[in-house]
């Protein structure tokens, strides 16, 4: 009598946790700063006055792309740098940097790009070299 009753129950929880989960939109949060300490971005800003030779570190917290890879992209006009990240699980947390040398001056903008090209996150910054 106790299996009749049981039965059903271990069905249908079966049933549920095999039910394909909705997919969650894939997203990213883009900072750009000086450095990053213990996976936190330090010296965030829009503008950087700064020694050529300088990185610049674009952080990143990626939600919705687990198991995959993702392009971080720097760009300024036809110029870019191109960076490829694992993303283990969601949400992730990650960084990609740019060294920046004499002749970068001017407005850069940094894009996450998941793996099929779509764009998940930007910011945009200003470099000017001392």
């Amino acid at each position: 009598m106790r299996q009749a009753i049981l039965l059903p129950l271990f069905v249908c929880a079966t049933l549920v946790a095999q039910a394909p989960k909705p997919e969650a939109k894939a997203s990213a949060e883009v900072k750009v700063g000086t450095a990053v300490e213990k996976m936190e971005l330090q010296g965030e800003a829009a503008t950087f006055k700064i020694a050529a030779g300088t990185k610049l570190y674009a952080w990143t917290r990626v939600t919705g792309a687990a198991e995959s890879t993702i392009t971080v992209a720097f760009s300024k006009g036809d110029r870019i740098a191109k960076q490829e990240l694992k993303v283990p699980h969601s949400p992730y947390r990650t960084n990609a940097y740019r060294t920046f040398r004499k002749g970068d001056e001017g407005s850069w903008t940094v894009k996450v790009l998941a793996m099929d090209g779509a764009e998940l996150g930007t910011a945009a910054f200003t470099v000017e070299i001392e």
